[in-house]
């Protein structure tokens, strides 16, 4: 499965979220030596699908948004 288009989508629905909740808590992103190779992978995604990063965005933030649902109601409970 690893190398696959969605892999390659997963991959970058989860580093997009990642970098949606990082930027919203003020975390430093700290790209790893293996970010090229994801970018890479991605770009295939990107170049066979015009409104791969639409999508994958879309899904990041929901993604992002149930998190961030979930620690809400986490404070809620401790209140």
């Amino acid at each position: 499965r690893f190398g696959n288009e969605a892999y390659a989508m997963e991959e970058c629905i989860a580093e997009c979220a990642a970098a949606f909740l990082c930027a919203d808590l003020g975390v430093e992103h700290d790209p790893r030596d293996n970010t090229a190779a994801y970018l890479a992978s991605w770009l295939t995604v990107l170049k066979n699908d015009k409104r791969a990063i639409v999508t994958a965005a879309a899904k990041a933030q929901a993604a992002a948004d149930y998190l961030h649902g979930l620690q809400e109601s986490k404070e809620c409970e401790a209140a």
